[in-house]
């Protein structure tokens, strides 16, 4: 675990003025098609958990088992990558420790979510500390929902990652260098991160930091094939 916690994207963090995103509040993970968003939010995801959190993933349009197998091929991969001795054991917590909620074609609101965490509350005692939001459409997605996704953090005391896909031909970025799609949104944020290759390797960079002002040079630079930080 030790040698996961060092390699972690969330390692960018540290960068950071707070180690964390902290409950209450949302940030969110920019990156294109096929760059490894899911991969890099699975990796938010392990260190979440590994660092004691209980942990809901919630999958717009992908199924359970879907979601589960994905986790269980990256969780395979860290594994032999860092030559990690305690796999058992870890991955008993990681299937202790984490929930996965999925909506299908259009069903997913945040009323629907709520309701679904209070049953996890009630009748499995599962309160989680991190929410893992993956799916959601940014071209279309309400202010008003990214609201209420706040408002749900602060409900129940937990931190909140989306994800939100990127394209090519959508180049905006506002005066405050926050790309599309997040672009007319990133008040809601309080962590902006974004996964963008580039000729030297594939970069996660810091752009917002709860308000604080954000080095150029606030990013970590990860393995293409792990998504896991490349030590400097």
């Amino acid at each position: 675990m030790k040698n996961f916690m060092k390699v972690s994207p969330l390692r960018l963090l540290d960068m950071a003025s707070e180690s964390r995103l902290g409950p209450g509040n949302l940030g969110v993970l920019i990156a294109r098609a096929g760059v490894g968003k899911s991969a890099c939010l699975v990796h938010i995801a392990f260190d979440r958990i590994f660092a004691g959190d209980n942990l809901v993933h919630v999958s717009v349009n992908e199924t359970p088992d879907k979601v589960a197998s994905y986790y269980d091929v990256i969780f395979s991969d860290m594994v032999k990558a860092l030559e990690m001795p305690d796999e058992e054991d870890l991955r008993l917590m990681v299937e202790r420790n984490r929930m996965i909620l999925a909506y299908m074609k259009d069903s997913f609101s945040v009323e629907r979510l709520s309701k679904s965490l209070r049953n996890l509350e009630q009748n499995l005692s599962f309160k989680p500390q991190t929410l893992i939001v993956d799916g959601l459409d940014f071209d279309t997605v309400s202010r008003g929902l990214l609201e209420d996704l706040r408002g749900l953090s602060t409900e129940f005391n937990m931190e909140t990652w989306l994800s939100a896909l990127a394209h090519r031909h959508k180049n905006e970025t506002n005066q405050r260098g926050i790309p599309y799609p997040c672009d007319k949104l990133d008040d809601l944020f309080e962590v902006i991160i974004q996964l963008a290759p580039t000729a030297d390797g594939v970069y996660l960079r810091l752009l917002k930091d709860h308000g604080h002002p954000v080095s150029p040079e606030a990013s970590v630079r990860l393995d293409p094939n792990t998504f896991l930080v490349i030590p400097e």
